[in-house]
């Protein structure tokens, strides 16, 4: 593993005073920020370096150990304590220098923070996890149900700092861009398809707009879930309509054609002579769209037989003319 010097990274001399290496700082730090290199990958990786450097020389106790130890100045605690214990030895190509080290169990922490990107693994390395799925409500006519519709959605996404990689620091220090939060939220519109037939509680799944997943893992999924608002004229069960027609009295004794709305327009359906009240008509396909195929559920059609008012004198002899020769 090449060895890297802080005060090389930030082009300072090993005697540098705490200004210098701050100004230091803030000039490169200023020239390689991911604001001002959007996408550049090569900056990223230098303004992480960067920060990683100013993290150590500024604070005076870990200078101090960064110069007796390098980069592995965090472990200076632990080398410490492990003398007088089971001893091994270990090169870290610090001009030839060999340092001494007891207790094997400490090593699995010291190696998985040291060689944790060399493909070292002394721990369980933290697995790429795919991110949470999301739900979110929409509200539809009975009519959008049926014919379909479209949604703009707005949403605020949330996406992983590039500073950071989504960590939430620099080094040991908090990322500047995300504030430690490892992330950004940002505001998107999406354009969602809604399909024909769906119901009341129907999941429409958006793929890969969920939450951000961890350690490179993939987008959750974001799903819509539906709401069919209540119709004035039909009731919604399964695929089927339920709804009543209005027939007059004349009509419903004699026969005729009445209008009957349907979702997809007005139909005339044909009452036959003598139709009680309450008489039930199943219209074959008039119903509602069935997800992923081509068919149709029913429409039933209750008849609810409406009575003259404000008769006439005329109307009122003939119905007394009705009542003579069909007597109760």
């Amino acid at each position: 593993m090449a060895s890297k010097d802080y005060y090389q990274i930030l082009g300072v001399n090993r005697t540098a005073s705490e200004k210098e290496i701050k100004q230091a700082y803030r000039r490169l730090a200023r020239r390689y920020h991911p604001d001002i290199n959007p996408g550049d990958k090569s900056a990223e990786a230098k303004f992480k370096e960067i920060n990683a450097a100013y993290e150590v020389l500024s604070n005076p106790e870990k200078r101090k150990k960064y110069d007796q130890f390098g980069e592995q100045w965090e472990y200076a605690e632990q080398f410490a304590k492990s003398r007088g214990q089971e001893r091994v030895r270990w090169d870290f190509g610090r001009g030839g220098t060999t340092f001494e080290y007891g207790d094997l169990s400490d090593f699995g922490d010291i190696f998985s923070r040291l060689f944790g990107d060399s493909g070292i693994d002394f721990r369980s390395r933290r697995r790429p996890r795919r991110g949470q799925d999301i739900e979110s409500p929409v509200e539809i006519t009975l009519e959008e149900a049926y014919h379909g519709s479209t949604r703009i959605i707005q949403l605020q996404t949330e996406e992983l700092c590039t500073a950071c990689g989504g960590t939430g620091r620099v080094g040991n220090r908090v990322c500047t861009i995300c504030n430690g939060t490892g992330g950004k939220i940002t505001p998107k519109r999406l354009e969602v398809k809604i399909p024909a037939g769906v119901r009341d509680g129907s999941r429409i799944r958006i793929a890969g707009e969920g939450s951000p997943g961890l350690a490179g893992g993939s987008k959750g999924d974001l799903y819509l879930v539906v709401k069919v608002l209540p119709h004035k004229l039909f009731d919604r069960k399964g695929d089927d309509l339920y709804t009543e027609v209005s027939v007059n009295l004349a009509t419903a004794i004699l026969g005729g054609e009445v209008r009957l709305p349907t979702l997809d327009g007005n139909i005339s359906l044909k009452i036959p002579p003598e139709t009680q009240n309450g008489r039930v008509f199943r219209l074959a396909g008039k119903g509602m769209p069935q997800l992923d195929n081509n068919k149709y559920g029913n429409m039933y059609a209750k008849v609810k037989v409406v009575l003259p008012t404000n008769l006439t004198e005329e109307e009122k002899k003939l119905f007394e003319r009705l009542r003579s020769l069909r007597p109760t």
